[in-house]
């Protein structure tokens, strides 16, 4: 596909590789293996002198498609796909990273990737200082001589904090490490961290790519040489957290509508959140298409929109928060996000309950938090339903 495209036909038409029945949509390769033809072209395979598939933990039509998709879309030269967002996460890690680095990553992370970096990480001897999602000079404090890899997701999950990425790649150029970016709350439909000066990308496909709740993905998108040559498709290649071509399709056709919905997504959301700025239940709301979010500005530079994400805190805490949450009738409870049905959680006892409560505190997850990935219902709808439990606190 030409460069010249719009993403919405990008995500239409980039990666079909028709086969030899011309399909129109694409094709769906369920096979473990491939045949060779003779012995020199299996050996050829192996030894990466002739391209082609060779087993699907590492390499299946299906899953290229995804990729090359993925990474026209984030305008990207490489992409790897894996099994989940967290796989791609561990991917980046264990494919660049070895014992004795060091990691400096923003506070404001999903509960899973704190628990990954301190826990499983630290195992290995590789250890991660947390600071501010927003304040340079931390990450510029931060720095030591084994610095390799600066990781920050944003907006931030579930506090919608921005952190400022063209910053944030000076920092990391000027000390020899990788900036990787977690772009899962805005998909490349609202922001290209690739463009904005970061080394990496990191997806959880998972959410908004494939759009309806329905498979497990991820992806780690970036220059050819970081992704292909220097370990993480190596990593993948041989400890296998890897995407399933069924996932891939799957995923393939969630992305074909992925500007519209991320668009209406947005807009639903920077409805909602207006409304709960004027619940007189609410102490605050936190999302990056309001005038009152603390980066607003930024927001408005390096994304298209505030993205479909709304927290908010009740005024009297884990009890109002989770009456509001044991009231709603229509919208989801559960802790996926990027779904067409609107979903709700309570980050302090869910998304973020394994970490501790002096980490919770640092990254301002507080008990009355609650976080809503808003969805394509009617506004008004979202909103009575919210509005039934806001009225009981």
């Amino acid at each position: 596909m030409s460069d010249d495209f719009e993403l919405e036909t990008l995500a239409l038409h980039t990666g079909i590789h028709r086969s030899q029945f011309n399909e129109h949509a694409e094709a769906l390769y369920l096979t473990s293996s491939f045949v060779f033809e003779n012995a020199a072209q299996a050996a050829a395979r192996f030894s990466g002198t002739e391209p082609g598939n060779i087993y699907s933990r590492f390499t299946n039509p299906t899953v290229t498609a995804f990729e090359e998709r993925l990474a026209a879309l984030e305008g990207a030269e490489a992409c790897v796909a894996t099994s989940s967002g967290m796989s791609a996460i561990l991917a980046c890690a264990m494919g660049l990273l070895s014992a004795g680095d060091h990691i400096i990553a923003s506070r404001s992370l999903f509960g899973a990737t704190v628990n990954l970096f301190t826990n499983i990480l630290k195992r290995f001897n590789i250890e991660t200082t947390f600071v501010s999602a927003t304040d340079i000079s931390q990450w510029e404090a931060a720095m030591r001589p084994g610095t390799k890899l600066l990781f920050v997701e944003t907006p931030s999950n579930p506090l919608t904090e921005i952190s400022d990425i063209g910053a944030l790649a000076s920092v990391a150029k000027k000390a020899g490490a990788w900036l990787a970016v977690d772009n899962c709350f805005c998909s490349p439909a609202l922001q290209r961290p690739l463009q904005l000066g970061a080394d990496l990308v990191i997806h959880s496909a998972t959410k908004y790519l494939e759009g309806q709740g329905r498979v497990l993905g991820g992806a780690v998108l970036g220059s050819r040489d970081l992704v292909m040559e220097q370990g993480i498709f190596g990593f993948l290649r041989t400890a296998g957290p890897s995407l399933s071509p069924f996932n891939a399709w799957v995923i393939l056709k969630g992305m074909e509508t992925l500007k519209i919905r991320m668009e209406a997504h947005s807009s639903n959301a920077l409805e909602i959140a207006r409304w709960l700025e004027s619940q007189p239940g609410v102490a605050k709301v936190h999302y990056p298409g309001l005038v009152s979010h603390p980066q607003y500005d930024l927001a408005r530079r390096q994304q298209k929109t505030g993205g479909g994400i709304v927290s908010f805190e009740l005024k009297n805490g884990k009890d109002a928060a989770w009456r509001v949450v044991d009231s709603v009738r229509m919208i989801s409870i559960t802790a996926n996000l990027g779904d067409t049905k609107s979903t709700l959680t309570h980050p302090a006892t869910t998304t973020h309950a394994r970490i501790s409560q002096e980490s919770r505190d640092a990254a301002g997850i507080t008990d009355g938090l609650l976080r809503i990935a808003v969805g394509l219902e009617a506004a008004k709808d979202i909103q009575a339903d919210l509005a039934r439990g806001l009225a009981a606190t």
